[in-house]
């Protein structure tokens, strides 16, 4: 019912930058949270980022003053921007939304299908 597409990973040299997009599209009636996770090899999925409304923002710690989440609710697109970045970066990233369809009452969670990142030395 809904689709999340990535686009705009690769890799890069530490200290660069990329920017990430996912568009969300289908049965959309409202899309709550819009967001970015990430998981590199041999760990857990971790919040990345991840902006409510477009006006409010939630950074992880270790990306603070680096990453820049945004959002075009008039796309239903949300936006990471990632500058000097290190090679701890280096994942998958994954675009969250929480998405309340034409079809349903209640709001569900939807994933990209991920992109990676791959930050070298």
């Amino acid at each position: 019912q809904v689709q999340l597409v990535e686009s705009g990973g690769g890799l890069v040299q530490a200290g660069g930058s990329l920017r990430l997009s996912c568009a969300a599209s289908g049965s959309i009636r409202r899309i709550n949270v819009m967001g970015w996770y990430r998981q590199a090899p041999g760990k857990q999925r971790e919040l990345v980022a991840v902006t409510p409304s477009g006006t409010s923002t939630n950074y992880a710690d270790s990306v603070k003053g680096r990453f820049t989440i945004s959002r075009d609710n008039t796309k239903n697109t949300v936006y990471l921007q990632m500058n000097s970045l290190k090679p701890e970066d280096t994942a998958v990233y994954y675009c969250h939304a929480r998405v309340l369809t034409t079809r349903e009452f209640v709001p569900r969670d939807y994933w990209g299908q991920g992109t990676q990142v791959t930050v070298s030395s």
